[in-house]
């Protein structure tokens, strides 16, 4: 399995490199990989592919972990970003830098309004998520944190901000709403290096966590009371757990979009593979996450052409049969 899964990520890898919408000969292909290649091969694939490419990736990694983490700390198997309202909170945040972000140009005395950069909207989706998450988290802790309380929080609260941005959307139109819809959708579409580099510290830092809590994660699967028997700091585990996985999908929602299906399907394709290896499954999150949304970004870049489809479309298509399979496989 280890084997296949290697093969496929190169595979995927190599695929989403070489096949486009641009037909790039694959010894151009090689050529630009090894230093050389034409002025036109090396912007497409150093400028273009690649950025995007590794953007998908460490999004990938990002929304399969935080579906992991989120499934093992509510104990619920249909969590993931948009449940817990990070989705949403972003979703808002973005909705409103888009059409609210303007001053008065510094050093005039005219009345004129400047558009901040549009670089800025990782970050503001960043920050909209991490913000909701807080929220959600300070509403269950006050009122006796718990599985199912920060659930239900995140869905009552998730449903107030994804309301009110739809409702900004459609009743205050701006020269910028093509660039909300498709961010809406979930879309690599323009993903430059600043977007992979504004993903990867956030991505390491999640990777790094890892070692540091997966032996708190498999005791927080269980009920508060059990997993207090054993000598685990459960609110101290609990919220470490669910501050790393705001962290990552805020981040990632920040950066593509709330894509969905990603973090909902990815830990139960993993934990399919890998059966009752807890630490396997958390392994095997990380690399199908990358897996995942780089085929289905080739697969809407592919089906597409010029009009590419955005990669939240595909991952819903193909998300909804796959999990229609895991659920008649898993007893």
């Amino acid at each position: 399995m280890i084997a296949s899964l290697a093969i496929l990520s190169i595979a995927s890898l190599a695929a989403a490199i070489v096949f486009g919408v641009a037909d790039i000969p694959l010894h151009d292909v090689t050529s630009v990989l090894t230093g050389g290649g034409s002025a036109e091969a090396r912007t497409i694939i150093l400028d273009i592919r690649l950025p995007r490419i590794v953007t998908g990736i460490l999004a990938g990694i990002n929304f399969g972990l935080a579906g992991y983490l989120l499934q093992s700390i509510t104990r619920n198997p249909l969590a993931d970003p948009s449940l817990m309202g990070v989705s949403q909170g972003a979703t808002l945040s973005v909705t409103l830098f888009l059409l609210l972000t303007v001053y008065v140009h510094p050093g005039t005395n005219t009345n004129t309004l400047v558009q901040l950069p549009i670089e800025w909207l990782p970050a503001a989706g960043m920050a909209g998520g991490m913000l909701a998450g807080g929220v959600i988290y300070l509403l269950a802790f006050r009122l006796g944190l718990s599985a199912i309380r920060i659930t239900l929080c995140g869905v009552a609260i998730g449903a107030v901000l994804h309301a009110v941005a739809v409702g900004l959307i459609a009743g205050w139109g701006s020269e910028r709403i093509e660039i909300i819809l498709e961010w809406l959708s979930g879309s690599l579409y323009a993903r430059t290096w600043s977007h992979a580099i504004f993903l990867l510290p956030f991505t390491i830092i999640g990777l790094l966590m890892l070692p540091v809590i997966v032996r708190p994660l498999e005791l927080l699967q269980f009920d508060a009371v059990v997993a207090r028997s054993f000598g685990l700091a459960y609110r101290r585990q609990f919220s470490i757990a669910l501050m790393v996985s705001c962290m990552l999908a805020a981040s990632a929602v920040g950066a593509v979009g709330p894509i969905v299906f990603v973090g909902l399907i990815v830990p139960h394709l993993a934990r399919f593979l890998a059966g009752r290896e807890f630490r396997v499954s958390l392994v095997l999150t990380i690399v199908l996450g990358a897996v995942v949304v780089t085929l289905c970004d080739l697969l809407g870049r592919l089906l597409g052409q010029a009009e590419e489809i955005p990669i939240g479309v595909v991952t819903a298509v193909c998300g909804v049969p796959l999990m229609l399979f895991l659920l008649r496989k898993t007893p």
